[in-house]
């Protein structure tokens, strides 16, 4: 059903891809935002290119992207673009390969296509509402699946976010952890949906729409879950864009043990 948009998504990622890699091997400028995130001349471009291939595709549906104003508009509209043009600034300042381009459709607040793209190694991962998770790596495509383990689990950490509280939680696990990474953004979700880790928790409101969208439907049609901490599905397409309860992404439910 959504096949059309689904493909215009990795397009417009695509197109992204090429010229956030060129300035990636160049000196580039870094400035703060008000919030004093980092902002470069990736961002920026990659925005720019990825937000006007969308418009002339679908006219009619609103865009949300991290580097572009939102007046509030998209809230009228069933169909918006939930855009992070280059998620991980900060990996992608320090150049530890760990960035990746999210693109994601919400339709009635509901992610109904969600497209990662990883710029460094040429790894794309997808999905559509009730249509299959996918992996491709350069050309070759496979559909994907979270693992079955719940016994013995692989944790992925924040590289920025993860402190006390989450680690107060991981303590509850014992000696089902058998291993803990710190992996950067989006790529959490989409490894778990891979079957390369079964958990990830957030308790911080240090997310957003756009850092999310995307990777959830992913984890989710690769049968897994991307929930906030009290156990529902996050929406989208708010007026306030802030994940404010955090997330738990897990491969099965019952290993969220909070």
């Amino acid at each position: 059903m959504w096949e059309k948009q689904l493909a215009a998504a990795i397009k417009a990622g695509e197109l992204a891809k090429r010229a956030i890699l060129e300035i990636y091997k160049t000196p580039f400028k870094v400035e703060l935002k008000k919030d004093k995130s980092p902002v470069t001349t990736a961002d920026k471009k990659a925005d720019k290119i990825i937000s006007e291939y969308l418009k002339q595709a679908y006219p009619k549906y609103a865009i949300l992207t991290e580097e572009s104003k939102d007046d509030k508009s998209r809230l009228t509209n069933d169909f918006v673009w939930i855009v992070d043009p280059l998620d991980g600034t900060t990996n992608f300042v320090d150049k530890n390969n760990e960035f990746t381009i999210n693109i994601a459709l919400v339709h009635k607040h509901k992610v109904v296509v969600g497209v990662v793209i990883i710029p460094i190694t040429n790894e794309i991962y997808y999905a559509t509402d009730h249509g299959g998770a996918f992996y491709s790596i350069n050309g070759k495509i496979k559909e994907i699946h979270v693992s079955r383990n719940t016994e013995s689990i692989r944790v992925l950490l924040s590289r920025l976010h993860h402190g006390k509280k989450e680690e107060e939680v991981l303590k509850k696990y014992g000696r089902k952890i058998i291993d803990k990474k710190y992996v950067g953004a989006a790529i959490k979700a989409c490894l778990i949906a891979k079957g390369d880790a079964e958990l990830s928790i957030g308790l911080n409101d240090k997310t957003k729409e756009w850092d999310t969208a995307a990777s959830q439907i992913i984890l989710k049609e690769a049968n897994g879950l991307f929930i906030e901490p009290h156990g529902k599905w996050l929406t989208y397409n708010r007026e306030d864009t802030t994940n404010k309860n955090g997330y738990v992404m897990a491969n099965k439910r019952k290993n969220i043990l909070f």
